[in-house]
């Protein structure tokens, strides 16, 4: 039997401050029994996965191997907008002339993470052309 994917470890230097942007982010509540100065803190996604939020001491100082990507109810560059006024950073945009292609951005410790095209959006574009 496959094991299951229990969380999602995130390093940071504030799980608080972080898990509160993330909130915003998913919708999800952080974790109410943590709060500033705590050294972890969780949000639980709604298929029972965790943003599990941890304090190391150093900062991030390369590229993440392992990125979130949020898939929107909206549109892909209506959630990129919303992100942006909470706080996240633009760090690569992927967009295809063809209307395909995913946004890059960086959490307010620069902690990447992709808005991908909504489903409506794909089902609208043609076939994706090699």
């Amino acid at each position: 039997m496959a094991p299951t994917v229990a969380n999602m470890a995130i390093d940071c230097a504030s799980p608080c401050e972080l898990a509160l942007f993330r909130s915003e982010v998913t919708g999800q509540p952080a974790d109410p029994e943590d709060g500033p100065g705590d050294t972890e803190t969780a949000i639980t996604l709604p298929n029972g996965t965790a943003l599990y939020f941890n304090q190391v001491p150093e900062p991030k100082t390369a590229k993440n191997r392992l990125r979130l990507c949020l898939r929107p109810d909206t549109s892909r560059d209506a959630e990129v907008e919303r992100l942006l006024a909470l706080g996240a950073s633009l760090v690569a945009g992927h967009r295809r002339p063809d209307g395909w292609g995913w946004v890059v951005l960086g959490d307010p410790e620069g902690n990447e993470f992709c808005v991908l095209l909504a489903e409506a959006e794909r089902a609208a574009l043609p076939p994706v052309s090699a």
